[in-house]
């Protein structure tokens, strides 16, 4: 993430980090793993938690993983876990997407996972990622785009709460439908060589709709997001609990299903 004056809008809470945790290298990035071979060098940008990064390092070592993320919490779960693995190879520090700590041509390859989207200047960021770069490197990165989500059954409370979660985020001066624009942003940060692809996370099992529905619902009473919401004007707690309640439903209903749809590029430096 960046630092200059960017909020990110769902904050750290634990239900923020509850999600994070949840992915994968396959599950988030698979569209990169063709890249990767031992003795890849990889930078991980927004790392959170930590456990792409890791799935990353086991891949690629020996080759050396450095993790950042402009807040130092998810930072010491990231440590932690990498204690845990009983990997050496992954390193991690705090650090700003638009000036980071590394020297020029550092890295094969250069990875952000739904960060670009929360920046408001995505492209300024894309130009640091390639300046860290190798030639011939990787710059990759994978936006979710709130404008393409789906859901079924049809529930005006989750209506509501996109329609929220976008004017929070363009509060923030973010994109909160920034997978649609990756390769836009791309261009205009100079790469002339952008492959283009995108993909899916499904939650529809009985397990798949606890989980996504008990953690948005959580989100809309605890975290960052509800704060702001609350603190621009665009809401009031008492909204805020009818939009928790509309995501139980969802979560209860034998027929629910939703659909995250996520842009993904891979650049040429």
């Amino acid at each position: 993430m960046g630092a200059q004056s960017d909020t990110y809008t769902h904050g750290h809470h634990e239900s923020v980090l509850r999600s994070h945790t949840w992915r994968t290298a396959r599950n988030s990035a698979a569209y990169l793993l063709d890249d990767l071979a031992p003795g890849t060098t990889l930078l991980d940008i927004g790392c959170g938690p930590g456990t792409i990064t890791l799935d990353f390092a086991e891949l690629v070592a020996p080759g050396r993983v450095l993790g950042v993320d402009n807040s130092s919490a998810p930072l010491e779960i990231s440590r932690a876990a990498s204690a845990e693995r009983g990997l050496d190879n992954a390193e991690f520090a705090e650090a700003d997407v638009y000036r980071l700590p590394c020297a020029d041509d550092s890295f094969d390859v250069v990875h952000a996972h739904q960060v670009l989207q929360h920046l408001t200047d995505p492209v300024r960021a894309l130009r640091e990622m390639r300046r860290v770069c190798l030639p011939g490197g990787v710059v990759a990165a994978r936006d979710a785009d709130y404008g393409g989500m789906r859901w079924s059954p049809d529930n005006p409370g989750l209506d509501r709460w996109l329609e929220l979660y976008r004017a929070v985020a363009q509060e923030n001066r973010a994109f909160p439908d920034g997978g649609k624009q990756l390769k836009s942003w791309a261009l205009r940060a100079g790469f002339s060589e952008v492959d283009c692809s995108g993909s899916a996370w499904i939650f529809t099992t009985p397990e798949e709709r606890s989980w996504w529905g008990n953690l948005w619902a959580d989100r809309i009473r605890r975290s960052s997001f509800a704060e702001q919401a609350v603190g621009y004007g665009l809401t009031t707690p008492e909204e805020l609990e009818e939009l928790a309640i509309a995501w139980h439903a969802w979560r209860d209903a034998e027929d629910g299903w939703f659909a995250v749809l996520n842009g993904e590029i891979r650049c040429r430096a």
